[in-house]
């Protein structure tokens, strides 16, 4: 009971001093510049209050079940099973994508945003597929002991290349996935699997092993939105130029 007492304390503490600097700047805006309404001001504060709790709260869930679990998890199938972490992977990639709050606001604003010409289930589909994936790839990576550059920079190059074959807006949006699929329960919980793996196969460094899967976790969302655009501008030439014509006006309405 005190273990997890201490736990919480801690989170606390570590969730007051991020906070507190930020809550300060605030204070000092709104008195010397803004002077907000009392009613907005009370908003503020009010939202800053339960952001701070939602962090505790998280980040205590964190510490005591994601982690744990994770690592658990995957130093168990790497020590009988090691082949199961590719399938594993995938699945667990699969659906914690689902689960992220930032990829379900950047896929509703996709879709509001083009007018429903980039649906959000499809896009949901094809960043959850992607994350899938790379989350394979990784654990591929812990098992076969696979030099993560050997990865990254085919990658980079073909996302490089696949961006001269889509429009301006699939390329926009596919590098903002990479950024939102990188979320609180991506990181926290695939990263610790990732990690409990790389523990779990004999002769495998974890710090060399285990970590880097950020990295392609933040990729896999770029090619897939970019293959989705490549595949998207072949389908539906129509919409395509309706979408580049959305672009422009939107360009020309903020210029002016």
């Amino acid at each position: 009971m005190w273990e997890f007492l201490s736990t919480f304390l801690d989170v606390v503490l570590e969730v007051a001093v991020a906070i507190a600097p930020l809550a300060a700047v605030g204070l000092i805006l709104n008195l010397k510049f803004l002077r907000l309404p009392r009613n907005q001001a009370r908003s503020i504060a009010t939202g800053l209050v339960l952001t701070a709790a939602g962090t505790v709260l998280f980040l205590y869930g964190v510490r005591i079940g994601f982690m744990p679990a994770g690592q658990s998890i995957g130093r168990l199938v790497a020590a009988s099973r090691p082949w199961m972490l590719v399938p594993i992977g995938f699945i667990l990639g699969l659906v914690t994508i689902l689960a992220e709050p930032t990829v379900r606001v950047q896929t509703q604003e996709v879709a509001r945003v083009s007018g429903g010409t980039i649906p959000e289930r499809l896009l949901l589909i094809a960043l959850a597929v992607g994350v899938g994936a790379a989350v394979a790839l990784a654990m591929l990576r812990v098992w076969l002991d696979l030099p993560l550059l050997a990865v990254l920079i085919p990658g980079y190059a073909l996302a490089f290349a696949l961006m001269f074959l889509v429009s301006p807006g699939f390329t926009s949006i596919a590098f903002d996935s990479g950024g939102v699929a990188t979320g609180p329960i991506t990181v926290t919980f695939i990263a610790a699997v990732a990690l409990g793996a790389a523990q779990g196969i004999p002769g495998a460094d974890p710090v060399v092993a285990g970590f880097g899967l950020v990295a392609l976790v933040g990729l896999a969302p770029v090619l897939a939105v970019l293959v989705l655009g490549v595949l998207f501008r072949r389908a539906h030439p129509a919409s395509q130029a309706a979408q580049k014509e959305r672009e422009e006006q939107w360009r020309t309405d903020r210029s002016s």
